[in-house]
């Protein structure tokens, strides 16, 4: 008999895999055949994702207050409605005016249907009890480009990418919007009451100054702008290097196994270690993946190290605030959380670019390792105020 702990994580799995797929690595794909088709710019076409993650950083706090007050089903079942309808309207649009609108729904969709909706949802439900079920859903969410890239190659060369849009719209609307529907609760379980043990966290909610919040929402701004320049960039940066087309793609697929592969040892730990070593791991990988492209180590070695890094990111910033916080305000700080994360994705291709302009690939891929100073620079600062807080109680 599956237990509906399992299944709640497995639905949650697969939508993640779909959301994931038909909205954040949707242009992977398609861009190439927009481009031929509609006359428009890389940079017009690249316009809508970054609309579309900007959109979702503004609407993701209300988000997560609205799972807060009546938890995840409804969220994310209009989340996989408004994917439906924003890719409906993606494969209509005729002039960049529309396109950039679809977008715009598809930005609202991914704020109510990917990771941190869904990692609300689940912390909504099983309290401080969610982190297995948050790094099992990392390990789901993993898959995502593996899944979809072959798919959405498949539909292009079939039919086309508009209909390509239309035929993930349909599948959000008999696969994903049941799922969310169906298998999620009906009603969210009452809000627990603060717990009066708590020695880290007493307070329940993160006060405006609160600098364990702020190492958070720093580390996760950083390490969300270099992973979107690195994953718009990267082929520019390899070849370089000096790695042929081939090369530097093959290179590239290293990092979502890595990313898999690392969320399994995350997982095989059983959460006996606080999430904070995690993020120390995780931002620690991330820096070496770069230096070590920047001092030339062997390529394969380093983007392995970056996979691993930002794998494990994925379950540091879902599980940190869910330790460090009282469990139940944990959907309105992932919401706030989320913020300014998706809005630095949004500004890092337009970014990226410019910096290639003034500095070359090089100059960039050295900007990026000195980047990824800042995410393990508020690590450490978080490890030295989370210890602090720890041996205050011993001093009264």
């Amino acid at each position: 008999m599956i237990s509906e702990r399992t299944r709640v994580i497995s639905a949650l799995g697969l939508v993640m895999i779909l959301t994931w797929g038909s909205s954040f690595y949707l242009l992977a794909i398609l861009s190439g055949p927009i481009q031929a088709e509609t006359g428009w710019s890389a940079g017009e076409v690249t316009l809508g994702v970054s609309l579309g993650l900007l959109v979702s950083g503004l609407a993701a706090s209300r988000i997560g207050s609205f799972i807060q007050r009546e938890g995840g089903r409804r969220v994310l079942a209009a989340g996989a409605l408004l994917i439906a309808a924003g890719l409906g309207l993606l494969g209509l649009a005729q002039s960049l005016a529309v396109y950039l609108i679809a977008w715009g729904i598809l930005g609202l969709g991914m704020a109510a249907a990917l990771y941190d909706a869904a990692f609300s949802t689940l912390g909504r439900l099983y309290g401080r009890e969610a982190r297995s079920a948050i790094t099992a859903l990392t390990l789901w969410g993993g898959f995502a480009s593996t899944v979809c890239w072959p798919i959405s190659a498949f539909l292009v060369e079939s039919v086309g990418w508009r209909g390509t849009c239309f035929a993930y719209a349909a599948l959000h609307l008999t696969v994903t919007l049941p799922l969310c529907w169906y298998a999620l609760p009906a009603s969210a379980p009452p809000v627990p009451a603060p717990s009066l043990s708590a020695t880290v966290a007493p307070d329940r909610s993160p006060g405006r100054f609160d600098l364990r919040f702020w190492c958070i929402a720093c580390a996760g701004s950083a390490l969300a702008m270099l992973a979107s320049l690195w994953s718009v960039h990267l082929i520019t940066i390899l070849t370089a290097k000096g790695y042929a087309l081939a090369a530097a793609v093959g290179l590239g697929t290293l990092i979502g196994p890595a990313q898999v592969g690392a969320r399994v040892l995350e997982m095989l730990g059983r959460g006996r270690h606080h999430p904070i070593w995690t993020m120390l791991v995780s931002t620690s990988l991330v820096l070496i993946g770069f230096l070590g492209l920047q001092w030339e180590f062997p390529a394969g070695a380093a983007l392995v190290a970056y996979g691993a890094g930002n794998g494990l990111w994925s379950i540091a910033r879902g599980a940190l605030p869910l330790a460090i916080f009282a469990p139940e305000d944990y959907a309105p700080i992932m919401g706030r959380l989320a913020r300014p994360a998706l809005i630095a994705s949004a500004l890092a291709p337009l970014l990226g670019a410019m910096l290639i302009d003034a500095y070359g690939p090089h100059g960039l891929l050295t900007l990026l390792a000195v980047g990824a100073l800042v995410p393990l620079g508020a690590a450490l600062v978080l490890a030295v105020e989370l210890s602090r807080r720890a041996r205050r109680p011993a001093l009264h």
